[in-house]
């Protein structure tokens, strides 16, 4: 029931859009992460396995695809509307997920943004949109975001959007290699009654 009534959406705020991640955006998202690939290896998630690897990009989007049937995740591409480009560009990616219902309504929620675009508004811009469809359209409580502590850039995102510093978490998540030390931040539904997004563009504007 619940992967039907909130899968799939599409997000909007000006320029900047969220949309489902799908199967034939491989090209693209493949040019865009190949083309991060430094800049986003420090903070790339692993498998712990002995021999593990990570899902190719087919894999990765049935999963994700799966995980939004089931009302456990929220896949999107973040693309933005780009002079000279007839349709919107990839310029990053934003999954909610571990999404859960009942007495919790709570989720987390990662993403990861073009080195070319960052610095320019898309990662806060993004997770405020998110976040706000998670509080006021699906009625969740609480957002986590969980960050390295040596990723500064990300580390800004969650400042500059208010998420409160709820500690470390040892050997949290394995990472580029090996288990790695998260910040968990969080944010609840009752701390921006007027919105996230508002809240954001409002402090931008001052």
């Amino acid at each position: 029931m619940w992967g039907s009534a909130i899968w799939p959406v599409t997000l909007e705020c000006g320029d900047l859009i969220l949309r489902p991640i799908r199967y034939r955006d491989k090209k693209e998202w493949t040019e865009v992460r190949s083309r991060n690939s430094d800049w986003l290896a420090p903070w790339e998630a692993s498998n712990p396995a002995p021999g593990g690897h990570l899902p190719n990009y087919r894999q990765m989007v049935a999963s994700l695809n799966l995980q939004a049937r089931q009302g456990s995740a929220l896949p999107f591409v973040i693309t933005e509307r780009i002079p000279g480009f007839q349709e919107p560009r990839i310029v990053g990616q934003l999954t909610v997920s571990s999404i859960v219902w009942g007495s919790a309504m709570t989720a987390t929620l990662g993403y990861w943004v073009d080195q070319a675009r960052a610095g320019h508004g898309i990662a806060p811009t993004a997770v405020a949109l998110a976040t706000d469809h998670c509080f006021v359209t699906l009625g969740l409580h609480r957002m986590e975001i969980n960050i390295r502590p040596e990723n500064g850039p990300s580390l800004r995102v969650v400042e500059k959007l208010g998420f409160r510093d709820e500690g470390l978490r040892e050997r949290f998540l394995h990472i580029n290699g090996e288990w790695a030390d998260h910040r968990s931040f969080a944010l609840t539904s009752e701390e921006v009654p007027g919105g996230l997004l508002a809240a954001w563009l409002g402090r931008q504007a001052n």
